[in-house]
Formats: structure tokens, C-alpha cells, sequence
């Protein structure tokens, strides 16, 4: 299977401090990866250094082919982003913003025209089309910021928390979406929601103090939660990994695939 992200041997150091330390992450099409960890455990940066916002201190990162390093715009341009909060020009309407994202990435008349058109029908804004950005709940303004990440077909989507604010009904429709996407697509979802996990990722990464701790299937993540856990097994594993409190690993051991 074709690898479109190829991250080898990440790590950031900001002075002294280490907060990426040698992390792989590799992410065939058809795939649907869980990002996960603590607040300080480096998500963040490994996600900004995947998409280009960050250099690496060390480290390669290759998407669908194309080194990041050597050829950062044709690497930009394999991928979609969702960004947390879903940032866009307020004072334009859904519409206007996706037309200015459209004539950004280089489409022009009835191509520009169609993939709007194609992006609002896919995330159900037709009837928000004419709305302002900064009059929309926060949900349809997460729609509209996904809607932008999917404009140009991308190959990889990277997604940091894309349901937050929608409702369930919101939840399920995006939920669905990018189950569909990741056909045939490399999908990073960085999410604190571990339901998101079991509800739409074919894998899961846990990272904690700037390490993978947990590569696996979601079913291999639940497996490891002791059988006299009968509720929310997922956070009850997570903690286990990310802190010592409940006599889980030390926060800095690897947990077996």
C-alpha cells in the first residue's frame, strides 16, 4: 500500500527542551490515524511539523512522495488542513471564503465554481452559502473549515479535532464524511475524544513526553484495558499510558504494537 506520509526519526528541541524525541509515523492511503495524547505531549508539534509550519530539528518528513524539505510547496499541496478553530475571514460569506481558498490554490471560473460547489454540498452548507463566517455557529463554522481542506482533492487530510462544537447529529454526518474520505486517502485526526477513535479511525497513535507509547488498532488499544473495566475503556487505557497514577507504564516507556 502507497505510503503518503512518511515521517522518519521527528525531533524538536526549543532550547533545551526536547519536545519532539524520534518519532515515526508512517500512513498508507486507505488509512484513518487516531493522533492522541496529553496536553504537552508534542501532538502539536509533530502535527506542525507534518504539515510544514515547523522544521524539524531532526528528521525527514515525506508526503506522497515528495520531500518537505526539498520541495515545500509541492508538498503543501498534497494535503488538506483543518486547523484547531477553524480560522477564516469573518467578514466574508461561506461562499466568498471558499472562492478566495479556490483561486489561492491556482483554480479559476467553472473549475473554482464546481469544487466550491462540490465542497458545500458535501458538508450539507448550502443553506449557509450566503451567511457571513463570523455569523455561524461554531459548528458550521468547523463545516466551513473543512470544507476548505477538502476543496482541492487532496490525497492527505490532516484534521486536528473536526467535530469539535457540532452536535451528534453534526458529529455523525462529519464522522461519516471522513470515513469515506479515508478510502482512499491518508487521514490524520488529532482529537482529545477518544469516542472519535472508535468511532472513525482504522488505527491509533498515543504520544506522551515526545514518544510513541501506543501504534495500533483501536480494538488492540481496548484490549489492553484490564477485564474488571467494564466503562469508558479507552480513557481508562489512555491513562494507563500517559501517567503513572493508576499503576500503568512509566510516561516515558513504549507500550508493544
Amino acid at each position: 500500500m502507497k505510503e503518503l506520509i512518511a515521517a522518519r526519526g521527528l525531533r524538536k528541541s526549543f532550547g533545551s527542551f526536547e519536545a519532539v524525541r524520534g518519532i515515526d509515523l508512517i500512513v498508507p492511503a486507505g488509512q484513518v490515524l487516531g493522533f492522541l495524547g496529553p496536553n504537552g505531549a508534542g501532538k502539536s508539534t509533530t502535527m506542525r511539523m507534518l504539515t510544514g509550519f515547523l522544521e524539524p530539528t531532526a528528521g525527514t518528513v515525506t508526503l506522497d512522495g515528495i520531500a518537505l524539505a526539498d520541495a515545500p510547496i509541492a508538498a503543501k499541496r498534497t494535503f488538506g488542513y483543518l486547523p484547531e478553530g477553524a480560522p477564516a475571514y469573518g467578514d466574508m460569506r461561506v461562499d466568498e471564503f471558499l472562492n478566495f481558498v479556490a483561486r489561492a490554490r491556482g483554480y479559476v471560473g467553472a473549475d473554482a465554481r464546481s469544487r466550491v460547489d462540490r465542497s458545500i454540498e458535501r458538508l450539507h452548507l448550502e443553506p449557509y452559502r450566503r451567511q457571513l463566517v463570523d455569523t455561524l455557529s461554531k459548528g458550521y463554522k468547523r463545516r466551513t473549515g473543512l470544507a476548505q481542506a477538502i476543496l482541492h482533492d487532496p490525497p492527505i487530510l490532516v484534521l486536528d479535532e473536526p467535530t469539535d462544537g457540532l452536535d451528534p447529529n453534526q458529529k455523525h454526518e462529519v464522522r461519516e464524511l471522513i470515513r469515506r474520505l479515508g478510502d482512499d486517502r491518508a487521514v490524520v485526526l488529532s482529537t482529545h475524544i477518544l469516542e472519535e477513535v472508535e468511532a472513525v479511525c482504522t488505527r491509533a497513535v498515543i504520544i506522551n513526553e515526545g514518544r510513541v507509547v501506543f501504534d495500533g488498532t483501536p480494538k488492540a488499544l481496548d484490549a489492553k484495558a484490564p477485564a474488571n473495566v467494564t466503562s469508558n475503556r479507552l480513557d481508562h487505557v489512555f491513562r494507563m499510558l500517559t501517567t503513572s497514577d493508576i499503576g500503568g507504564a512509566p510516561r516515558t516507556k513504549a507500550a508493544s504494537r
